[in-house]
């Protein structure tokens, strides 16, 4: 004991079981000689024997005093006594047996390790066993000896069967299959079990169908057939993947009939696409690979006749595989829905040139297709069916089948009436046409239990006798074939059993009318109005109409004007305009042409609103021809008054035409003025340009003057914002609005800007004005152009002799300057001798770009003017 230790010795030898007086000493002695210190250890161990802190803190120095030495060092046993001593009081710390059995593993101790682990395993309670098994089956996994390992998994697996994965992938990465097969189907069939890896029960099947089925040398314990069976019956979503497992185990375990056997019940049983094609493919590979195998094997052993027997018998195969698949595929769809009919239609197409297989094809259709729950006209298998013994010659066999058709209940009438339908046309291909007239007559019959037509309720056999389509062929052969009482009696009874269509009553009129039976026709298609209403009513309308006008013309107008309010009576607008058109021209012809006008007048309010316009033209072309073009102006009036804008734009232009090929320039003036209001300049430029066309050759300065009023005043109609049109002019320079601006606070430059926009639009509006050669100041009412040039060559008696000083003045001005000093140069003489002096000015107004007025202001205002600017 050194002098630097008394006082430390004192202190243990007063509280000798105080660990803190220990522990302040083992400390103090932490970095001298490990001798000293394992010594302290020791007695402060002798008086303090159950201390965990004392135990462990001398466990740990000890194992850091030999880390890096040889483990065959006697130290190591040293160490290892000191655990086993420390087990003694420490048995049931876990931290104690962790370190103890990582330092044994160091050491490559195997025996001692693992039993030094099961006596850790023995002396702690359960709930402290995760930690020992993770060290322990790491332990395990690294041994040389799987045996070893398997044992200790197993003990684990009783107390964490959850963790059964970890424990089969070991066996699969030791070789171990037939365990890990059967440790995998205890899995599979435990419902609780919850896989760790998140796989699916399917998965973990899936797993063991491979397992089993690429090593059938390596599991033995299992019945692999039925595992996999099973696994049919239980997902039945993935029976492609099974069947080809199960054939795979085959393949490998040798049994090359069994595998084949197996793909053949595969692909006769499995009802998707998708399994067929997995095991389809498979199947042709394992023929493929056969025959491979087979050719090989016969190159290296040479010539054989019982090889190549073979070798051909395996290609027979192979090419029959190929050659069935159309037929195989159509069997799982089949398999999918035994009441399709359309696939039941191709598999006979399969069957092409084969009769026996067609025959029992359709034998095995119509007795599985349920009409009831078919998909496609079961009707079409039985008409099918018929025609191949038909095509064969077989005539009484088909009939026999029609027979058995017409008895069976269809879900829809329409099948039935298509097989008696079908019947009917087979008996007129073979020229057997009393049989076919019976057949139809039979199939018409009123049944002893009568049945509204869409009564499901009832058979079919019921209500087939109020088909249209039955009575319709039935209808013709009469006509072709029967008698005129028998044809007209068919097509009473269609009638009275209310099925008739507006066709079947025009062609009963046109057979009538056939047959010389005029009045009968018409009263047929009385009949036919009688059953139908608008829209439908619309085409006997139509054909009766025109059929009573041709056959009687004027004889009987009264009459004929009857049936034709009759059928205007609640006549839609939509089809009045052809029986209007039709009733006119009856008047035309053969009334009186106010009545037609009168129609045409009516026509036009009948219509519809998209044929208005065209009624309106038809009236006034027709108004025209009889009457003559005067006749016409209150047609145009109302026409203008009731079409909409588009169309009455067109028809101003018309009218003010033909007011000016009349002669009458002052009434197209006011037609153009009327029309004007609702055209907007920038939309109809072709209205305006007519317009001053119009006034070029029939106007003078005056009246195009009004015209360019009226332009811009129109113009400011359709641009009734003020600030708008201020700000559209600001914005074109400044990109600021007027309206922006408070009211009293606008700029001289603002002010500028709106001088400048009011100069541009005022020279605008010069552009406007047309530029004429001559003074043109009246024009008589002519509508030739060659007169008018004419009249315009001629002087002018009424003209004003200015001298050429003036001339030369008002040169620039254009026609507009010329009229303003004609008429104003006398005013300016006169006024200047008056004390009050006015002068004559143009005001424009920059708001609007449309009115020019003359203003007479006194000098004293331009006085006042002159001296502000």
């Amino acid at each position: 004991v050194e002098e630097d230790d008394l006082p430390y010795e004192e202190e243990i030898i007063r509280n000798p079981y105080s660990v803190k007086c220990w522990m302040r000493y083992i400390e103090f002695k932490q970095n001298g000689i490990k001798s000293i210190l394992n010594m302290i250890y020791e007695r402060a161990l002798k008086e303090l024997p159950g201390s965990y802190k004392l135990w462990y803190n001398y466990l740990r120095e000890r194992r850091k005093q030999v880390k890096g030495k040889c483990i065959t060092e006697p130290a190591y046993e040293e160490i290892n006594n000191c655990h086993e001593r420390a087990l003694v009081f420490m048995h049931k710390m876990p931290r104690i047996w962790l370190d103890y059995c990582q330092f044994l593993v160091a050491q490559c101790k195997i025996t001692r390790s693992r039993r030094t682990f099961d006596r850790a395993l023995r002396a702690l309670p359960v709930t402290q066993h995760p930690r020992i098994w993770p060290l322990y089956l790491r332990f395990a996994r690294n041994l040389p000896l799987p045996e070893t390992a398997i044992r200790v998994y197993r003990r684990y697996l009783k107390l964490s069967p959850e963790n059964a994965e970890e424990y089969i992938d070991y066996l699969r990465s030791c070789s171990k299959l037939d365990e890990a097969a059967v440790r995998l189907a205890a899995v599979v069939n435990d419902e609780s079990f919850v896989s760790k890896e998140g796989k699916s029960n399917y998965q973990l099947w899936h797993e063991l169908c491979d397992l089993i089925s690429q090593n059938p040398d390596k599991v033995n314990s299992l019945n692999v057939g039925a595992i996999i069976r099973g696994g049919l019956t239980r997902f039945t979503d993935q029976l492609g993947k099974l069947w080809c497992s199960l054939s795979d185990y085959y393949i490998r375990s040798g049994h090359f009939e069994k595998a084949r056997d197996v793909y053949e019940e595969a692909i006769l049983t499995v009802v998707t696409v998708r399994d067929f094609t997995q095991v389809y493919d498979s199947y042709a590979q394992f023929e493929e690979s056969m025959i491979a195998a087979k050719m090989e094997t016969t190159s290296e052993m040479g010539k054989d006749e019982e090889e190549d027997i073979d070798l051909e018998l395996r290609l027979a195969r192979f090419e029959q595989l190929i050659a069935r698949r159309p037929l195989l595929l159509n069997s799982v769809l089949l398999r999918q829905n035994p009441h399709n009919v359309h696939e039941w239609h191709k598999r006979v197409k399969l069957y092409e040139g084969k009769p026996r297989q067609i025959i029992n094809t359709y034998t095995e259709a119509v007795q599985t297709v349920d009409p009831m729950k078919a998909t496609g006209k079961p009707s079409s298998l039985w008409v099918s069916f018929a025609k191949f013994y038909e095509e064969n010659e077989q005539l009484d066999d088909a009939r026999t089948i029609f027979e058995k058709a017409t008895k069976v209940n269809y879900k829809q009438v329409d099948d039935l009436a298509g097989v008696w339908c079908e019947y009917g046309e087979m008996e007129l291909r073979h020229e057997n046409y009393e049989q076919a007239l019976r057949i139809l007559r039979k199939a018409t019959a009123i049944p002893s239990k009568k049945a509204e037509y869409f009564d499901v309720s009832e058979p079919v056999q019921n209500r087939v006798y109020k088909s249209l389509k039955v009575w319709s062929m039935l209808a013709d052969l009469e006509e072709s074939m029967g008698t005129f009482q028998s044809t007209k009696a068919v097509y009473d009874r269609i009638i009275d059993l209310r099925i008739a269509t507006p066709q079947i009553i025009i062609n009963y009129a046109m057979f009538l009318e056939e047959h010389n039976y005029f009045e009968e026709s018409f009263k047929a298609y009385e009949r036919g109005i009688a059953l139908f209403r608008w829209p439908n009513v619309y085409d006997i309308w139509n054909t009766y109409l025109t059929k009573f006008i041709d056959r009687y013309g004027g004889k009987k107008l009264e009459r004929a004007r009857d049936l034709f309010e009759q059928a205007l009576d609640g006549c839609p607008a939509k089809f009045a305009k052809t029986i209007y058109l039709l009733y006119a021209k009856l008047e035309e012809e053969f009334g009186l042409a106010r009545h037609a006008m009168a129609v045409y007048e009516r026509a036009t309010q009948a219509v519809d609103n998209t044929e208005r316009h065209h009624m309106f033209n038809i009236y006034i072309k027709r108004a025209a021809e009889i009457y003559g073009v005067t006749y016409t102006r209150a047609i145009y009036q109302k026409a203008i008054e009731v079409l909409p804008d588009e169309h009455s734009r067109d028809m101003c232009l018309r009218f003010a035409d033909m007011e000016s090929k009349l002669g009458e320039i002052d009434r197209g003036r006011a037609i153009y003025s009327y029309c004007s209001q609702i055209c907007d300049p920038r939309m109809t430029a072709t209205f305006w340009q007519t317009w001053k066309e119009f006034e070029i050759r029939h106007g003078n300065e005056d009246t195009i003057r009004e015209m360019l009023r009226i332009k811009r005043s129109v113009q400011a109609t359709y641009n009734t914002q003020v600030n708008f049109m201020s700000s559209q002019m600001m914005k074109a320079t400044t990109n600021a609005t007027v309206s922006d601006l408070a009211p009293g606070q606008m700029g001289l430059d603002d002010m500028k800007l709106l001088e400048q926009q009011a100069q541009l639009l005022a020279a605008e509006a010069e552009q406007d004005k047309p530029k004429l050669k001559e003074k043109i100041l009246f024009v008589r009412s002519d509508t030739s152009r060659s007169e008018l040039a004419e009249l315009a060559k001629q002087a002018n008696p009424d003209e004003i002799d200015i001298d050429d000083e003036d001339e030369d003045v008002d040169e620039d001005q254009g026609p507009e300057g010329e009229l303003q000093h004609h008429r104003g140069g006398a005013a300016v003489e006169q006024g200047a001798m008056l004390q009050n002096i006015h002068i004559e000015m143009d005001c424009v107004d920059t708001e609007n770009d449309s009115v020019i007025e003359y203003r007479t202001m006194p000098t004293s205002y331009f006085t006042f003017l002159s001296a502000m600017f």
